[in-house]
């Protein structure tokens, strides 16, 4: 049996290496038990060497934080536009799609160049006051209560709007997509609406940059098994493109 500062300098490489380790792995690997693995994870995190997640642990805090629209607009912009030109692809001669809110979706609304008539459902106001200059495509803007950092609405209404609608896309952002949690935000209300979102649509496209891989927000949307489509940059970790292919999820990665 390897001793507990060994195991430790096992554990802090790997996350070096990977960003991520997984108890199961360590415990196989070391050969000892699942609560020996968990109590040197919690030893380690006393000592701020990371954090432990579900399963595992992680490098860095995977719990992220409410921000500002205008603040994340600025983080990883080039790989959200390469990510959002690889999107808009995807959208088909007369379709009907609903834009989710987020950075993300607003350079979806800037790379749509509409060729036909296209109608976009969007809790987005930012979104929808993008895509009103384009004569030929028609905007539902969903209506509820306001969540300022994110331009978008949420609540009953617009819930009660989607129910009423069928769409072919749903492109969603995320602020988290976690091995464990899945698809997570930092808003219950907005994680319910994502959930009505899904049901709206035959297929749900999530674009999301590498920087949301192993982060988790406060609600849940779903697990990563029920999305059929990611679309992020060349930043994923290896681990997370097997877990996604492994579940049958398609994964496009964006060039810049």
């Amino acid at each position: 049996m390897k001793s507990i500062t060994h195991r430790h300098q096992i554990i802090l490489g790997k996350l070096n290496e990977s960003g991520y380790v997984n108890v199961q792995e360590l415990s196989a690997q070391m050969k000892v038990s699942e609560v020996t693995i968990r109590k040197d994870l919690k030893l380690l995190e006393d000592k701020h060497l990371l954090f432990r997640t579900h399963g595992g642990a992680s490098k860095a805090n995977p719990y992220t934080n409410d921000k500002p629209v205008a603040e994340k607009e600025a983080l990883n912009a080039d790989e959200k536009r390469a990510i959002a030109k690889s999107a808009a692809t995807l959208i088909g001669h007369n379709d009907s799609i609903i834009i989710a809110s987020g950075t993300s979706m607003l350079a979806l609304a800037r790379a749509i160049h509409a060729d036909g008539h296209l109608t976009v459902i969007t809790s987005a106001l930012n979104v929808a006051l993008e895509l009103s200059h384009h004569l030929n495509v028609d905007v539902l803007q969903l209506g509820g209560q306001l969540r300022q950092n994110s331009s978008s609405v949420m609540g009953p209404y617009a819930e009660q709007i989607l129910s009423d609608v069928s769409c072919s896309i749903l492109f969603l952002g995320v602020d988290g997509i976690d091995l464990e949690m899945g698809l997570t935000t930092t808003s219950l209300m907005e994680a319910r609406l994502n959930q009505k979102m899904m049901d709206s649509a035959q297929v749900t496209v999530v674009l999301a940059d590498s920087s949301k891989f192993g982060r988790r927000g406060l609600g849940k949307i779903c697990p990563l098994d029920q999305i059929q489509h990611v679309i992020t940059d060349k930043g994923i970790s290896p681990e997370y493109l097997r877990l996604l292919e492994e579940k049958g999820v398609n994964v496009t990665i964006a060039e810049k």
